[in-house]
């Protein structure tokens, strides 16, 4: 079980940090494929943003998960 982190003395959810780390990096790969042309590509932009944002939460929380039980 993945408990709260405490910052300055407020808990945070682990979750709240997998979703602040999946925006950053969605928005990163996001820039790299516009900028390669491959949104041409892609039928529906915004739910393919929106799947890519749930995978990379889904992502980071399970290695979240890995790296508390080491």
């Amino acid at each position: 079980m993945i408990g709260e982190f405490n910052v300055a003395g407020i808990y945070i959810s682990p979750l709240l940090l997998c979703l602040l780390a999946a925006f950053v990096m969605r928005t990163l790969i996001s820039r790299i494929l516009e900028a390669l042309n491959w949104y041409r590509y892609i039928w529906r932009r915004p739910l393919f943003d929106i799947s890519l944002f749930f995978t990379l939460t889904g992502v980071s929380f399970l290695l979240l998960r890995l790296l508390t039980t080491i």
